[in-house]
């Protein structure tokens, strides 16, 4: 094999991986449409199931790196397709990674707004690296919930 071709087979390689892992992570479009749906779901289930279901349904609620996450209008977690241990933990005492309460962020954001996004610096879990993260929220009933989404590799 000439030396062209095995560079032409590292980047192919390279590029392949690229795209596998950007294949982890959801779009823009994806967040919005899966906070819509589980708007739609809260309003045909009701509150209390569709919480239940944001948390526990992971066939329906989360994909790759997207999950349905809620709090009150308090900052309270009601719901988290992440990680069960948050309901009923104070969003406000959350950091992130500039030091900012993502709680007071969120709900200063969502007085004036009926859905919008939020962006931050997150632990990502699939890279182990603080990335750029932004998290597309709406009200649904009495509660803001929200679908967050990484920067993807470019």
């Amino acid at each position: 094999m000439s030396h062209p071709s095995k560079l032409g087979l590292a980047a192919a390689v390279l590029l392949a991986s690229t795209a596998a892992f950007a294949a982890d992570y959801g779009t823009a479009d994806e967040a919005v449409a899966l906070a819509n749906k589980a708007a739609a779901h809260y309003q045909a289930v009701g509150k209390e199931k569709a919480l239940e279901d944001f948390t526990t349904d992971k066939a329906d609620f989360n994909d790759r790196d997207m999950y349905v996450a809620c709090v009150d209008q308090n900052g309270i977690w009601t719901a988290h397709g992440m990680n069960k241990a948050l309901i009923g933990r104070d969003m406000t005492k959350v950091k992130d990674a500039d030091g900012r309460s993502l709680g007071d962020l969120l709900l200063s954001m969502m007085k004036t707004e009926n859905e919008g996004w939020l962006e931050y610096r997150w632990p990502n879990p699939l890279t182990k690296k603080i990335e750029a993260k932004r998290t597309f929220n709406k009200h649904i009933g009495d509660q803001i919930c929200g679908v967050g989404i990484y920067k993807t590799p470019a």
